[in-house]
C-alpha cells in the first residue's frame, strides 16, 4: 500500500473522531467520566466520575510546588516540589443559584497525600468547597475550589489547597 494511501486514512479517521465529539457536544457533564486539568494546589491532571445526579467522585494527581502549606511543619522541608494525589466524594447543590447557566455548588470529603520536599508519605484529611459552571450543550465543565485540610502524618496541622481546572467528559 503507497504510504499517501495510510496518510488518506488517517486523515479522514480524524475527521470521524473530530465528529464523534462533537457529536458529543449533546451529553451532560452531571454524568459520565470527565477527564482535565487543575492548576493551583496541585497542577495536574484531574478526573471526575459522577456516580448518581448529585453525587461524585473527583481524583487529581499532580506536583505541588509552593512553599510549606502546614504553618507548623516540623520535618525535614526542601522548599522543592511534591507529588500530590487526592480523592473526594462530592455532593452537588444544583439549585443555589438560579441562573440560566448551570453554577452548581459543590462540597465534600476526602484524602490527600503528598510525597516529597520532606513530605514523605503525608496524610490529610479534605474537606472541598468549590462552584462549577456547566455550559449548556458542551462536553465540559469548569470549577474553582477551595480545600482546607488538616495533615495527620508526618506532622499535623491545617493547610489550605485551592484550584481552577476544567474537565471534559466522555
Amino acid at each position: 500500500m503507497k504510504k499517501g494511501n495510510h496518510m488518506k486514512r488517517f486523515s479522514y479517521a480524524i475527521v470521524a473522531l473530530l465528529l464523534f465529539v462533537a457529536v458529543q457536544g449533546s451529553v451532560g457533564q452531571d454524568r459520565g467520566f470527565g477527564l482535565g486539568v487543575i492548576i493551583g494546589e496541585p497542577t495536574g491532571v484531574s478526573a471526575k466520575l459522577w456516580t448518581s445526579r448529585v453525587n461524585a467522585f473527583d481524583f487529581a494527581l499532580g506536583w505541588s510546588i509552593g512553599g510549606d502549606r502546614i504553618g507548623k511543619f516540623k520535618g525535614n522541608y526542601s522548599g522543592g516540589s511534591r507529588v500530590h494525589f487526592h480523592v473526594d466524594y462530592l455532593w452537588h447543590a444544583f439549585d443555589v443559584i438560579d441562573a440560566s447557566e448551570r453554577f452548581p455548588l459543590y462540597y465534600g470529603l476526602g484524602g490527600r497525600m503528598n510525597s516529597g520536599a520532606g513530605y514523605d508519605a503525608s496524610l490529610a484529611v479534605r474537606g472541598v468547597l468549590g462552584i462549577a459552571w456547566l455550559p449548556r450543550n458542551t462536553p465540559i465543565d469548569l470549577f474553582l475550589e477551595l480545600v482546607p485540610s488538616l495533615q495527620l502524618t508526618s506532622s499535623t496541622g491545617f493547610g489550605l489547597d485551592a484550584g481552577i481546572g476544567a474537565r471534559y467528559f466522555f
